[in-house]
């Protein structure tokens, strides 16, 4: 899920953070994992981010729509993850481990946060194939391929589906001769 800024603001306290929410909507955030475990096999710095690699929508709710479903810092709402079909992850909002006033209050320390930031949560628990190979192993579920279809759904914000399809440019890789 995504918390889109609507208000800018610098070392925001999380009591102040809600407002600064114009509303939420559904990401899909796509990693290339086996360039990811390449990068990281040092353990020194952050891995590239990709620009082509991300999916928002359907639409954008606002906090006051949410308002019946409060319950925390959070939301009483379903999170469903599936590929092709078969649920890979379930979970609910007001379980996630850090609210979005944390989360915003952590990314505006020493940096101005503007609207129309984007603000990610990270996956529902078990909705990251990474996460499913780390606690079943690779053979869990294999990794992700072209034709693939992944769904992700969070009550009231709706459903996304995307179908891989495969890279028509060189492929990535870090290995040098």
């Amino acid at each position: 899920m995504a918390a889109i800024i609507g208000l800018a603001g610098r070392d925001i306290r999380a009591s102040e953070a809600e407002r600064h929410i114009v509303g939420y909507c559904l990401l899909n955030d796509w990693s290339a994992r086996d360039l990811q475990f390449e990068e990281m096999a040092v353990r020194l710095g952050p891995a590239k981010g990709k620009d082509t690699s991300l999916t928002l929508g359907p639409v954008l709710v606002t906090a006051d729509e949410l308002a019946p479903y409060r319950s925390g810092t959070a939301f009483d709402l379903g999170m469903t993850a599936a590929v092709n079909g078969e649920s890979i992850g379930t979970d609910r909002w007001d379980a996630m481990h850090f609210s979005y006033a944390e989360m915003i209050e952590y990314a505006s320390r020493g940096t101005e946060v503007r609207p129309g930031d984007v603000l990610g949560s990270g996956t529902c628990g078990g909705g990251c194939l990474a996460e499913l190979w780390g606690r079943k192993g690779r053979d869990a579920h294999p990794p992700l391929r072209p034709g693939d279809t992944v769904t992700i759904s969070v009550d009231v914000l709706g459903t996304i589906t995307s179908r891989i399809v495969a890279y028509r440019g060189s492929p990535a890789s870090l290995t040098t001769e």
